[in-house]
Parts: C-alpha cells; sequence; structure tokens
C-alpha cells in the first residue's frame, strides 16, 4: 500500500442503473473523464459523500475495464441511503484500492472454475468473471451459479443472459428460492441446488453471499468432494477502515481488510470462529 491509496479522489457518477429494487450500480469516473484507478478482481475501494458518511464497497467492473469503475451498492442503511439519493453528474469520493484480490494470475489459471453467488453477492464475483471472460485462453470451463430471493432481485440480470450466457464454455444456472409468475426457471435454494447439480469437484470455486447460504453451500461442495483449499469466499462486509488501523475487521491474527478479504476455507479453518 503506497500513500496514494489513501488520499481520497474526486469521482463523477457518469452513469446509475437500477439493477434490483434496492440494488444500484454507480459508473464513475475522475474529474478528467479517465478511470480513478487500478485493481485487481477482489479488492475494494472507499466510497464516500463528504459529511454524509463512507462505506467500503467491492470494485464490481473488471481491471480490464480502462474507462470507468464501477459499484454495485444496495440499499440498506444510512450511507447507502444517501448514495441511492445521489444523479448522474454528482460527485463522491473514491480511496483504494484496497484488499488481497483473488488469485487470477495465480492458482486460478489454468483452472476450471466454479462461481456460487446468492443475492447481492454477484456484485463482488463480477469483476473476477469478466476479468476471466476477458483472458478467456488462461482458464478452462466455466460455471456460474447464482440464486436470489425472486426473479427481480437477480442482480446483473441483463448482461448475464445477453453475455455470459453466449460466452464459449460458460454453463449458468439460475435459481430463485419461490415459484414466481413470470420465472420458467429453476426454483429452489442456491445450497440445494448446487448438490443437485452435482458439479465437478477438481474444479476451484468461489462463493460469495449470505453467510448461512456459504455455510450451507460450502458444507454441499465438501459432500461432493471439493477441497477447502481450492474453495475461496471474501469477507469484505467486514472491512472498515482498509488499511488496519482501526481494528474492527480483527478475526484471529488476521485483518480481513490486510490479510483478505480474499481468503481459502482452509485458511478460515485456521481463526477463530467469529466471521
Amino acid at each position: 500500500m503506497t500513500d496514494e491509496n489513501l488520499i481520497p479522489k474526486i469521482g463523477v457518477i457518469t452513469d446509475i442503473r437500477r439493477d434490483t429494487p434496492d440494488v444500484k450500480t454507480f459508473r464513475v469516473v475522475g474529474t478528467d473523464g479517465k478511470k480513478l484507478f487500478e485493481h485487481m478482481p477482489g479488492q475494494c475501494a472507499m466510497v464516500s459523500l463528504p459529511g454524509a458518511g463512507e462505506s467500503m464497497f467491492s470494485i464490481t467492473s473488471s481491471p480490464t475495464n480502462e474507462d470507468y469503475m464501477e459499484f454495485s451498492i444496495k440499499k440498506c442503511g444510512h450511507a447507502t441511503g444517501i448514495l441511492h439519493s445521489l444523479e448522474v453528474g454528482q460527485q463522491i469520493t473514491v480511496r483504494g484500492p484496497y484488499g488481497r484480490s483473488f488469485p487470477v494470475e495465480g492458482e486460478f489459471k489454468g483452472k476450471d472454475l466454479l462461481f456460487i453467488a446468492g443475492g447481492i453477492g454477484l456484485a463482488p464475483l463480477r469483476s473476477v468473471i469478466n476479468y476471466v471472460r476477458h483472458y478467456r485462453k488462461n482458464y478452462g470451463k466455466v460455471v456460474v451459479v447464482y440464486g436470489a430471493r425472486s426473479k427481480d432481485d437477480l442482480v446483473d440480470i441483463d448482461e448475464i443472459r445477453s453475455e455470459w450466457e453466449k460466452e464459449p464454455d460458460f454453463q449458468v444456472y439460475l435459481t430463485i428460492d419461490r415459484p414466481q409468475e413470470g420465472w420458467d426457471g429453476h426454483v429452489g435454494f442456491v445450497p440445494a441446488y448446487v448438490k443437485e447439480l452435482g458439479l465437478d469437484s477438481s474444479m476451484t470455486a468461489v462463493l460469495c453471499g449470505p453467510p448461512i447460504m456459504i455455510k450451507f453451500t460450502l458444507a454441499g461442495l465438501l459432500e461432493l468432494g471439493f477441497d477447502k483449499s481450492r474453495v475461496y469466499t471474501t469477507l469484505e462486509l467486514r472491512m472498515k477502515c482498509g488499511i488496519g488501523k482501526c481494528g474492527r475487521c480483527n478475526v484471529g491474527d488476521k485483518f480481513v481488510c490486510k490479510d483478505g478479504p480474499v481468503f481459502r476455507f482452509d485458511e478460515l479453518d485456521e481463526l477463530p470462529d467469529e466471521y
């Protein structure tokens, strides 16, 4: 980390996309019209409206996008409520990037990849998935299993339908929790769907979603024969200051913001059961 990561940069909102009733995606550039800074998939940034509050969010756009960065933000509190009230053309501040990224240039290379997400949990994985799509020849087949409460809560569904499902050697499985008019796809919870699909246990898996979903999905993967050393997740929701000073993301001898937020599950086994 350098001093550059600590200095907030002024960002201009150039586009706001409503993904679901409570999720908006904000497209941001610098005052010069260029991308604010570079990052790797899985890293986060502190987004702030001075005088109103700040919060840590995953950068959901891929590093391969050279023109802007995006943040998919769920309205769930004071700061996010204020961000949701902003309009195109307004300014925010952004500092970062922070945290350990997914090993897209290391352990993921040459591997078949399985991405499993629930709800807004797709947002941190979107950056990784689009990075893999950009450098497609560096990776094997890709399977995406994504679920939400309803069809209206599926984030980035237009991109999934128009791009991901048409990608070579990409398989996308969508599910919603309960039957809904206008939905003719799979119905059921993500953990059960993963077991039903009987996925290849030699794949490297990445999980993100509500804690209860991750808990039961991991148990299902272990039943299928997956090894914890090949299963990754992100603890970004625990990140606060981003620089290891406030101590609020401390778990055992680790700071999520400095040692994570990306962890393998065998690494998490070595920590106290606090996350």
